[in-house]
């Protein structure tokens, strides 16, 4: 969530190969074998007032990415993959001048992390990822209106290369495709577990922020409590993901109960600085 702002393996079947040195397999015998592929890498990101606590790197491949809320505050990890041999401290430096609503530099590719889930609670997404330097940011202002990277929350990684078997996607049954201003979802979502995946189809980076809403309340109404965060919220943020960049393919494992749920979108549009959700970015979903 941005206001300017589980492991799964999967099963793969091989022919094994049987017999004599050269591999031949005797005529009219059958030998089939079932391998289990490798489970990706999990990385548990803990994120407090204002601070994470996460492994320096990870191999790259298919990653698990958790992230455990125990601040008071919401919280969420955005990662910005670094080009052009850019470190964190070229990418500090590029906000302290970059202006609200204003795109990152064209060096810093916006990939995606957990969204926040609600103090105390979890996340966790699966994604493939490459090797390279990264940054892990909390845009996510809080009351006073400070986005929480300006408060030191703030850390790198490095995505060294895998030497190691390479973990298979997860399978997934249902499918999110976001555009310019909009989700198209295939099957409807019920209450439950399932693995969700989320495709970018768009020209701009999005998010997508799940929220449980409290009885009577819109996902209008979450955008407006989360501008200033005065008085009982309206709904409870379960997750999500954060940013990411057209292309881009990320699964989000969910466990929903019934009730009436907000998905939105809160990065700033690249033509006018303004939220996604002020472009109409935001839907209602009834989960049965």
């Amino acid at each position: 969530m941005r206001t300017n702002f589980a492991v799964i393996f999967v099963a793969s079947t091989v022919i094994a190969c049987a017999g004599d040195k050269a591999g031949k397999v005797a005529a009219g015998s059958t030998v089939v074998a079932a391998a289990v592929a490798a489970a990706p890498q999990i990385i548990t990101i803990t994120a407090r007032d204002f601070a994470y606590d996460a492994p320096d790197t990870v191999s790259a491949g298919m990653v698990t990415i958790k992230l455990v809320n125990q601040g008071p505050d919401f919280h969420h990890v955005q990662l910005m993959h670094l080009t052009d041999g850019k470190t964190v401290a070229d990418f500090e430096a590029g906000l302290k001048v970059m202006k609200p609503g204003s795109p990152p530099p064209p060096w810093a590719h916006e990939v995606a992390g957990p969204n926040t889930p609600v103090p105390g609670g979890e996340q966790s997404i699966m994604q493939q990822l490459e090797p390279g330097n990264y940054v892990m940011v909390c845009f996510i202002p809080g009351a006073d209106g400070v986005p929480h990277v300006m408060k030191g929350m703030i850390r790198p990684l490095t995505v060294i290369p895998a030497t190691t078997a390479a973990a298979l996607a997860p399978n997934a049954d249902v499918s999110v495709m976001m555009t310019d201003y909009a989700w198209k979802i295939t099957p409807e979502i019920t209450a439950g577990k399932h693995i969700i995946k989320i495709e970018n189809a768009a020209e701009q980076s999005h998010e997508m922020v799940i929220a449980m809403l409290a009885p009577g309340k819109t996902p209008a109404d979450l955008a407006r409590w989360l501008e200033k965060q005065v008085g009982p919220p309206p709904g409870k943020p379960i997750g999500g993901i954060s940013g990411m960049g057209k292309g881009a393919v990320v699964y989000l494992p969910v466990d929903l109960e019934s009730g009436e749920y907000g998905i939105l979108c809160f990065l700033p549009d690249a033509k006018d600085g303004k939220p996604h959700v002020a472009h109409g970015m935001l839907r209602q979903i009834s989960v049965k």
